[in-house]
């Protein structure tokens, strides 16, 4: 009986984590919602289309941003890249929160 209790807590453990990390996710991408509102949005679009020809070009959801790397992401943010300034003021675990907020207007 002890095994069979053993056998079925490992499983339940290892849900309950990855239901952690998925809540702390949508957490961070909510969180970066609000970033990306009050320093990306007036470039980008609220969906991440773009309200500049050089963003439209590019849209955040399409697939040339998304298949950058989260460390890439977090670079262009920061450092800026191409016509793109970097971004005052964001980095961190608000970077993170930006980061993962992009990530959820794929395409």
């Amino acid at each position: 009986m002890t095994k069979t209790i053993r056998s079925l807590m490992l499983p339940a453990i290892v849900f309950s984590m990855a239901c952690a990390a998925q809540s702390a996710q949508a957490a961070s991408a909510t969180a970066g919602q609000a970033v990306y509102k009050a320093k990306c949005q007036m470039c980008h679009a609220a969906d991440g289309s773009g309200n500049l020809p050089k963003a439209k070009a590019n849209p955040l959801g399409g697939a040339a941003v998304q298949a950058k790397s989260d460390a890439q992401l977090k670079s262009v943010v920061t450092a800026g890249s191409g016509t793109m300034k970097p971004v005052a003021g964001v980095a961190g675990a608000e970077l993170d929160n930006v980061v993962a907020f992009i990530r959820t207007l794929k395409k």
